[in-house]
């Protein structure tokens, strides 16, 4: 991975999409928290899941439904959505989606 610190770039440029798939490339990763992006393709996703602390999704290009404790919450390009520790959570791709996933571990 190409150092990033101290430059300027356009975060959704970072991960590309692929065909049928999700992609992740993990920008910070330290014991206090990482910074992920994800490029998912249409109808790719995450299943159900939940994690030990909050995350905050930045929805950077497309649209996608996050399914937060059994409620769908649509998110689309420049949408903030802090996700619960704790909260079982999946997503669905409605086209091509990409994300950053910041997590801060306290």
């Amino acid at each position: 991975m190409e150092d990033i610190k101290g430059r300027v770039f356009a975060a959704a440029g970072l991960v590309e999409y692929q065909p049928g798939t999700v992609v992740s490339r993990t920008l910070v990763k330290k014991p206090t928290g990482t910074i992920t992006l994800f490029a998912f393709d249409k109808g790719q996703g995450l299943s159900e899941h939940t994690a030990p602390f909050d995350a905050l999704i930045l929805a950077l290009d497309g649209e996608a439904t996050f399914h937060l404790s059994g409620h769908p919450h649509r998110l689309k390009t420049g949408d903030l959505f802090l996700l619960p520790a704790g909260e079982p959570h999946a997503l669905d791709a409605l086209e091509r989606f990409k994300m950053a996933l910041v997590m801060i571990r306290s």
